[in-house]
């Protein structure tokens, strides 16, 4: 197992190519401005990951319409207010030598209820006050991730990423038990995921060719079968529309939760299938040189980082200095984290994860 690999460049079907095979994951971090403007602070801390080495460098969440905000702090991607934050942004991780990607994200019934009081998505949950969309409103959301895209563009990012994982919106719509919809983005997987597919055409039909698109999915949890979202996943890769599948996995080297696909990795339930063109990512507990080398050694053509990357700001320039580098050990201290370009808002949000941050001292 050789960490060479993960220094050759990457060309991608449109635009420029990845200089390495290292993407920043999309890592919330609440610093933006309430109203969805980009902040000094989370602009810094994306430029250090650029100039750290990362070959892409990927947003936080930026939701696209004011009702899918998911939690406080989040960039915004859906008020033309928002393009000048952007575009700085777009034109600092250019001038560090990174490509640009905007993360689209509508959280969906997700979103906190203190920020909305009554959050939408797909069908209706009454016990959350959530509401149903409307058809009509199911096409405006479709619309807004296609504008977002559109400003993105504008802004002068590399590309966007479609947020499709971890039950947000789009997620809701592919999953049956959260999707109880008659109408035609309801019922079938095929109408299911029919708003994905319908994001994907409308993205490709007002952006230049050169215009990068991902799509973020999860396989499971939040009421997905794997099954259904492998066959989403063939079905986009076959069209080849999008340039890369970032698939969040939580943990690269785990094994199925759905039985019949017990004993091979979850990872691999991707891997084995045809690609053409796109290149396929993976995300999950790579902290290490090794881990990002094996994930490459297991079938993907890069490797998306995330914790790590909040360690590190240059975790890849270590591991291209340091084949066998490791990230720092856990808890880490406040200090650290400072140096590394978190705020104080941003280590706040960290305590969430169990043992990530040291404890705070009293008094």
């Amino acid at each position: 197992m050789s960490s060479d690999r993960l220094f050759e460049p990457l060309p991608l079907a449109r635009g420029k190519p990845m200089r390495n095979r290292l993407m920043l994951a999309p890592l919330t971090n609440r610093q933006s401005h309430p109203d969805g403007t980009l902040s000094d602070a989370e602009r810094n801390w994306l430029e250090m990951r650029a100039a750290g080495g990362f070959a892409l460098t990927m947003t936080a969440a930026a939701h696209v319409q004011s009702v899918g905000q998911g939690f406080t702090g989040q960039l915004g991607a859906f008020a033309e207010d928002h393009l000048e934050g952007l575009a700085a942004l777009a034109d600092g991780l250019r001038a560090r030598g990174s490509l640009s990607s905007l993360q689209l994200h509508h959280a969906g019934s997700r979103a906190e209820p203190e920020l909305i009081s009554e959050p939408v998505a797909p069908s209706e949950v009454s016990e959350r006050n959530v509401r149903a969309l409307s058809e009509a409103e199911v096409e405006a959301l479709r619309d807004d991730f296609v504008a977002g895209a559109r400003r993105a563009e504008q802004a002068g990012f590399d590309g966007v990423e479609i947020h499709g994982a971890h039950g947000y919106v789009l997620a809701e719509f592919l999953s049956a038990a959260s999707n109880r919809r008659r109408d035609r983005y309801g019922g079938s997987l095929e109408n299911r995921a029919r708003i994905i597919f319908e994001i994907i055409d409308g993205i490709r039909a007002v952006t230049g060719p050169d215009f990068q698109l991902g799509l973020r999915l999860s396989p499971e949890r939040f009421g997905l079968e794997l099954e259904e979202v492998r066959d989403v996943a063939a079905e986009i890769l076959q069209q080849e529309k999008i340039d890369f599948l970032d698939m969040s996995l939580w943990d690269v080297r785990k094994e199925p939760e759905d039985e019949p696909f017990r004993g091979r990795s979850l990872m691999s339930v991707f891997t084995n299938l045809p690609r053409g063109n796109v290149r396929l990512g993976a995300a999950g507990k790579v902290m290490h040189a090794e881990d990002a080398a094996w994930v490459l050694d297991a079938g993907c053509d890069f490797v998306v980082i995330g914790r790590a990357a909040i360690l590190r700001h240059d975790f890849p320039e270590r591991v291209r200095r340091d084949p066998a580098y490791r990230s720092p050990e856990l808890p880490a201290s406040v200090r650290h984290l400072r140096d590394e370009g978190l705020s104080d808002i941003f280590i706040h949000y960290m305590r969430r994860w169990p043992g990530f941050v040291e404890a705070e001292q009293d008094g």
